[in-house]
């Protein structure tokens, strides 16, 4: 796993997993907080998805889980959302049948707490859905323990932080 902090605000930019493939080399990046698109410079790609093609990514706020939907450009009375607490899954559906995503919430799943239902909001602007979920007290708790625990590394000024190997 790779963090990436804004040192001026606190703020988690970017977090993201490389998991091994099966024969124990290093796997792709998968990321889970922050934009995907800038991950698509890295390799160059002879096929590429439509530009207008609906876009999910995560961006956390200090209060809420947050993910934003851009090129949805339907009015907001379109749009449900939902949670599926079987699936440990939310639901975007939208009434006309022409956008359905299921995503997860991963942080509620590493610290094992159910998913609510009151929990969830969302807005629509700029063909944008942007779908927040507030964090439960126990990961606010967890996150308040992590900052403190970076507050105590240094960072150098373009942003690398000294961290030590056991």
């Amino acid at each position: 796993m790779a963090e990436e902090y804004d040192l001026k605000t606190d703020e988690l930019i970017v977090r993201k997993w490389r998991k091994k493939s099966t024969l124990g080399a290093p796997g792709q990046w998968s990321i889970e907080v922050g934009d995907p698109s800038t991950m698509d410079t890295l390799e160059p790609h002879l096929m590429k998805e439509s530009s207008s093609n609906p876009v999910l990514m995560r961006k956390d706020t200090k209060t809420s889980f947050q993910w934003r939907v851009r090129n949805l450009p339907y009015p907001k009375d379109v749009y449900s959302i939902s949670v599926e607490p079987v699936e440990r899954c939310c639901i975007i559906r939208t009434t006309n049948k022409k956008y359905y995503k299921k995503f997860p919430v991963p942080d509620l799943d590493r610290c094992q707490l159910p998913l609510e239902n009151s929990a969830i909001t969302f807005s629509h602007a700029n063909n944008t859905l942007i779908i927040s979920y507030q964090k439960p007290k126990e990961i606010l708790t967890l996150e308040k323990d992590l900052l403190t625990e970076l507050k105590r590394m240094k960072g150098t000024s373009d942003g690398d932080v000294d961290c030590k190997t056991q």
